[in-house]
Parts: structure tokens; C-alpha cells; sequence
């Protein structure tokens, strides 16, 4: 057990630890001569201990709970979130002697940061190879003033890489501008990018910058390139090739120090064959490519993302929102996240909206993402947990509304009526 990379600990039936591994005593700061044989709440000292102990609950309900999110309080008073999943303990007669149960770290990014050998910012909340590889090789590409193409879906983290990019780059003290080409109209485009001279048009009474000249010594953020018209790439690629571009209005060309870089949730190559978007221009752009996975590809982001979040959020929300149970988090793990790391940190901004405090639970979630039961007099066959819901619903009826007679009825106990009766589904 010493060389699991989690934290792994055993109570007895009186909350005594009997077991702590290597691995916890790193996380916890505590030595196992310390840990074993004190109550386990003077190991962890957290809220949680009171509030919504993991391991009373899987030894109470005899099952197993996992993806807990919460914090702990080392040894040293730092606070360190960690994700707790917790099991019963049986001897061979199958009756409950204990509880086991695991901590995983959640501080992502500084994780990250050891991996790769920088302080990686702590928004890189990632144990993905993938993405954990091309976090490594931030700082080199970050260093070479060439230009960046960014590819990925919409809200996987394009504009975050982008300015990490800039953070790395000798040019960090520069501005770092950002426009999206999606979001300006064509006949504003030239004069957003390249700025004018006063006199270029009607109403331009003085001379006006344009984001070229505002990034001047920083970076450039193209967002949404393969939105760019036409008629626009061939000077973009002007700028690329000569360094220089002309205001719209003017007659002089204007040197320019910009490092640029694009990103597009689109299909270039694709737009390039169908002639929509210059060949020229993308292998222009196209010197380092990063293309960025979606979350449906980094499951196991998720809990750390998650976590992430909730600091964030309940911090400017002013909440004490400590985590999500375990029904929540199996939601969140089961959603595939057309919207990615975006819609994950709508979700969860939602949610603390509606929880009151403590853990968020499924009522808290967009009602999109809560389960769907049909009504029993459908003609499809029902699922398993839709079947456990209406049986429910129809015990608690015949006892009018007296839970407890309806649990003695069914055989379970009353959270896991609640539960059925909240998600349609009863994990045991």
C-alpha cells in the first residue's frame, strides 16, 4: 500500500485509525506513528467530519460513495482540497468492522507545475497526458516569438493557453489584445484591426489605433480566425510576411511588433479546399499547431475542474459551498459537455446559486442534467430506476405520506428512499 499514489486509510468501529499509508502521510502532513490509533477527526480536523462524514455514511448505508469533494487541514494549517471515495469494511461473516478510505489531491495545476518544472498556473487543472504534455512544452513555444495556431472546440481553454503563452513570452510586459472576428461585423473589421486616419470616412474627426497598434511590444490574439472574410486575410498575411500594415485612410505603411496568435474552432484545412480561407495564410499561421481535447475526452479532469470551480465561485458568491455529493458528481462524470469546460463552469455557477450551503446536491443542477422519470402508464418499458421510483412513489401513497411505514414496506432505509425518489435510481 505504501507505493499507491493515494492516500489511503482504515478506521475501526470506534473511529480509531488503524491503517495510513505513505502516500497519506504526504498528503496530510501527519506521521503514521501520529495517525494510527487517533480518532480520525484529529488526523483530518475538517468540517466535513461533522457535517457529511463519508466514511459514517458508507458504514451506516453499507455502501460504497466515491468522488467526494472536499478539503482537508494538513498538519502545517494548509488547506488542501482532495477527492474522497470510502468503503465499508467486513469480516467473513460480512458484518461492518471499519471503513477504508482514499484521498486523492485535487491541486491540479500546481501538480502540473512539478510535472513539467514551472509554475504552471493553477487554471491548468489537468491529469491528462495529453494536455499534461502540452503544458510541458508551454514555456519552449512560448520562448520562440513564432506564431501559434490554437484549434479546439468552443470553451476548451483556447484563450487561456493563448495567454499563458504570453505569460511565458519575453514580450509578458506588453499588452496582450484579444479580438474575436466572429463577433465584429466585415465593414468594422479593418478599421478594429489596423485602426484609421482622421478623415478616412465621415465621422473619423481624429485618428484612431487600431488592436495592431494597441498590442504593440505583446501578443495579438486572433479568436475565431476562420470567421476572418476574404478580403481581410490577404492583409493579415501582408502583416505576417512584411511586419507593416496601413490604417485604413493612410499612405504610409506603419512597422508593427506583434506576435500573433490565432485560434478557430473550425475546420481550416477543410475551409481551405473548399476556398473559403486562403492557403497562404493558414501555413502563415500554421508554424506551432495545439490542438486542445474536449472535456468528453478528459473524464477524469472532471473532479479537479469541479473543485476548481466551487473555490472560485462560492468565493465571489459569498457562500460556503464545500462540495458535491456523490449523485452529483456521477451526473457530472456521465455528461458529455457539447459546451466544454465553459458550460462545466456555467453549471456549477448555477448551482451555487441555488445550494444553500454545503454540498450541492441533483436539485441544485440545471434541470436539463436532473434524471427523467415517465410516467408508469407509458407503453415503452421503463428502466430499472424508473421502476424503483414509481414503486416508491406508490409505497409512500398507500401510507399516506408516512415515509418511515413506506421504508418498512420496502426494505430500505430512508435515505435511500430519498434518494429514489430524487434521481429515479438507488445505488447500492
Amino acid at each position: 500500500m505504501d507505493s499507491v499514489a493515494d492516500g489511503v486509510f482504515t478506521i475501526d468501529r470506534d473511529w480509531s485509525v488503524t491503517f495510513f499509508n505513505r502516500a497519506a502521510e504526504d498528503l496530510t502532513g501527519v506521521a503514521r506513528t501520529d495517525a494510527v490509533g487517533s480518532k480520525c477527526w484529529d488526523v483530518f480536523r475538517t468540517k466535513e467530519c461533522k457535517d457529511s462524514c463519508v466514511l459514517r455514511a458508507c458504514m451506516e448505508q453499507d455502501r460504497n460513495i466515491s468522488h467526494r469533494i472536499m478539503t482537508i487541514a494538513r498538519a502545517d494549517g494548509v488547506t488542501v482540497p482532495v477527492s474522497v471515495s470510502a468503503a465499508p469494511l467486513k469480516d467473513h461473516t460480512g458484518a461492518i468492522i471499519g471503513g477504508v478510505e482514499t484521498l486523492r489531491g485535487l491541486s491540479g495545476g500546481e501538480e502540473v507545475g512539478r510535472l513539467i518544472g514551472w509554475n504552471a498556473p493553477r487554471d491548468f487543472c489537468t491529469r491528462d497526458p495529453y494536455l499534461t504534455e502540452l503544458v510541458r512544452i508551454l514555456p519552449q513555444i512560448a520562448g520562440s516569438d513564432s506564431t501559434v495556431l490554437l484549434l479546439g472546440e468552443s470553451g476548451t481553454g483556447k484563450e487561456l493557453f493563448s495567454r499563458a503563452i504570453h505569460r511565458l513570452s519575453a514580450r509578458s510586459k506588453g499588452p496582450f489584445v484579444a479580438v474575436n472576428c466572429g463577433a465584429l461585423p466585415e465593414h468594422l473589421m479593418e478599421s478594429e484591426l489596423f485602426g484609421y486616419k482622421a478623415g478616412a470616412f465621415t465621422d473619423a474627426r481624429r485618428d484612431k489605433p487600431g488592436r495592431f497598434q494597441l498590442a504593440e511590444g505583446g501578443t495579438l490574439l486572433l479568436d475565431e480566425i476562420g470567421e476572418m472574410p476574404l478580403s481581410l486575410q490577404s492583409k493579415i498575411l501582408r502583416v505576417l510576411q512584411e511586419k507593416v500594415f496601413e490604417p485604413l485612410g493612410g499612405v504610409e505603411s506603419v512597422a508593427t511588433d506583434v506576435r500573433i496568435i490565432a485560434s478557430t474552432n473550425r475546420d481550416l484545412t477543410k475551409m481551405v479546399e473548399e476556398g473559403t480561407f486562403r492557403r497562404d495564410l493558414y501555413y502563415r499561421l500554421n508554424v506551432v499547431q495545439l490542438t486542445l481535447p474536449p472535456l468528453r475526452e478528459r473524464g477524469q479532469d472532471i473532479p479537479l475542474l469541479v473543485e476548481h470551480c466551487l473555490r472560485h465561485r462560492s468565493t465571489v458568491l459569498g457562500k460556503d459551498v464545500r462540495g458535491v455529493t456523490p449523485d452529483v458528481m456521477r451526473i457530472l462524470m456521465r455528461h458529455d459537455y457539447p459546451g466544454n469546460i465553459r458550460e462545466l463552469e456555467n453549471i456549477i455557477e448555477y448551482a451555487c446559486i441555488l445550494c444553500p450551503g454545503g454540498l450541492i446536491e441533483p436539485d441544485h443542477l440545471p434541470r436539463n442534467l436532473r434524471p427523467v422519470i415517465r410516467p408508469a402508464s407509458t407503453d415503452i418499458p421503463l428502466t430499472m430506476e424508473e421502476v424503483r421510483y414509481h414503486a416508491a412513489r406508490r409505497a409512500v401513497s398507500r401510507n399516506q405520506g408516512n415515509r418511515n411505514a413506506a421504508c418498512r414496506e420496502l426494505g430500505i432505509t430512508k435515505d435511500t428512499l430519498r434518494r429514489i425518489l430524487r434521481l429515479g435510481t438507488e445505488d447500492e
